[in-house]
């Protein structure tokens, strides 16, 4: 049954009403975790059902489980409009909040990110930035508070382009061709740049950098261009309201929709249907597994939260950002669970939480057991690497749904790890930061 005939069939036997997704930390024995999320603005297509899969996987643990080993988890959202002066207003508002202070912040903005690091090293707060954010992060031994988990964007770069090689018939075959990168004009759409440039070199294509100003309405000129210049393929570095636009763009220059793929933030259902039949064709990574349907969580959030009136979804149930936040608030809570093996199952600080989140460790078996199997590739986090994993596959939009199109691609850190290296040190030496001994548990 469908998330909206489930609700139907409630409504119908006792009234629907829907609660709020803000939860105010009142209790001693609550763990109090901010969430930052836009559900304005030109972002708020996606940053809506992002923040819907966060906010049902909290009330799924409290009314199932009640919290986590016991501890209740208690959250409050606050709208940033994807605006960093506004993330940054939240951040500050709401660290200290709870028993033991913020558990960690997820700014799903990599705008807020920058403007968050060097604040969070300060107040001993971790920042979860699941597939976005610094992609330099992935050190920990210099940025021990960031966790970039699953992917960076100098891996979904390398993978994009493993993508676009095998449909060209093999890296041999790039020599000579014409690669555009379209990209949201912020720290977020910079990102993929380094490694493009390394890849550039190495297989010897032309690389476009065709950079779109926020929000991302206005991309004639962009795509005047690509029909001009005619590149072999377009990738897509696009939020919100841009990746729609992104992809009637493409259209109207009669650019072939199957020869633009999209890093997974650009890979949702509003990205495409704003576009109806124009979209059909067009490509997108996934973030590991996190594609769009229902798995075993989805049942146990219609048996214990939907059943009581307490799920906030509505079309966007089981979509492709709704299920990705709720992998997000799932990492989250297991590496609280894991810093409970060592701190005791109460609320804890920050700083006990960051230790959890560098030892976590997701086997297979304990993801089928969260039921998130078919969802998540298996992540393991190490103080050397806070990324964890970095793989993706390709889904195809048909028109009315995704379909996955590729086996799963990992990406070589033989491309991506140099870049790690040398600008995490440069950050390093910029900040006079001493990178920790990662040969040494802590």
């Amino acid at each position: 049954m469908s998330v909206k005939a489930f609700k139907l069939a409630l409504a119908a036997v006792g009234g629907l009403a829907l609660s709020s997704p803000v939860v105010m930390a009142q209790g001693q024995n609550e763990q109090f975790i901010p969430l930052l999320s836009y559900r304005t603005g030109a972002y708020a297509v996606n940053g809506i059902p992002w923040a819907n899969g966060v906010s049902d996987y909290f009330n799924l643990l409290n009314e199932r489980d009640g919290g986590i080993n016991g501890v209740k988890i208690a959250f409050e959202e606050c709208e940033t409009g994807y605006a960093t002066d506004k993330g940054v207003e939240c951040y500050e508002r709401l660290k200290g909040k709870g028993a033991t202070g913020a558990a960690f912040f997820n700014p799903l903005s990599t705008g807020i990110t920058f403007a968050l690091t060097e604040k969070t090293l300060a107040d001993k707060i971790p920042i979860i930035t699941m597939g976005y954010g610094r992609a330099d992060s992935k050190n920990g031994a210099v940025f021990a508070w960031n966790f970039p988990f699953l992917g960076t964007y100098w891996s979904a770069a390398d993978i994009a382009m493993q993508h676009v090689a095998k449909e060209m018939g093999g890296e041999d075959k790039l020599k000579g061709k014409k690669i555009a990168l379209v990209f949201h004009d912020s720290p977020y759409g910079k990102e993929p740049i380094p490694t493009l440039q390394v890849l550039a070199k190495k297989y010897g294509f032309t690389l476009m950098e065709l950079p779109v100003t926020h929000p991302g309405v206005e991309q004639k000129s962009t795509w005047l261009q690509i029909r001009q210049n005619r590149p072999d393929y377009v990738l897509l570095w696009g939020w919100g309201v841009m990746n729609g636009t992104s992809v009637k763009e493409a259209a109207a220059v009669a650019y072939p929709r199957d020869k633009v793929i999209g890093v997974w933030w650009s890979g949702a259902e509003p990205d495409v249907l704003p576009a109806g039949d124009q979209a059909i064709g067009y490509k997108a990574l996934t973030l590991g597994q996190s594609g769009a349907g229902e798995f075993a969580v989805h049942a146990a959030l219609k048996q214990h939260v939907y059943a009581k009136n307490k799920g906030i979804a509505k079309d966007d149930f089981a979509q492709v950002l709704y299920n990705r936040g709720m992998i997000n608030a799932m990492l989250g809570v297991e590496g609280i669970r894991k810093a409970m093996t060592r701190y005791g199952n109460k609320p804890l600080t920050g700083e006990q939480i960051r230790w959890g989140l560098e030892n976590l460790d997701l086997p297979a078996e304990r993801i089928k057991e969260l039921g998130f199997e078919g969802m998540l590739t298996p992540v393991k986090i190490t103080c050397n690497d806070h990324e964890g994993a970095r793989s993706a596959r390709v889904q195809q939009w048909d028109g009315k749904q995704w379909k996955m199109i590729s086996d799963m691609y990992t990406a070589r850190q033989e491309y991506t790890e140099p870049l790690v290296k040398e600008i995490s040190s440069k950050y390093a030496e910029e900040k006079k930061i001493t990178a920790r001994d990662c040969s040494k548990p802590e």
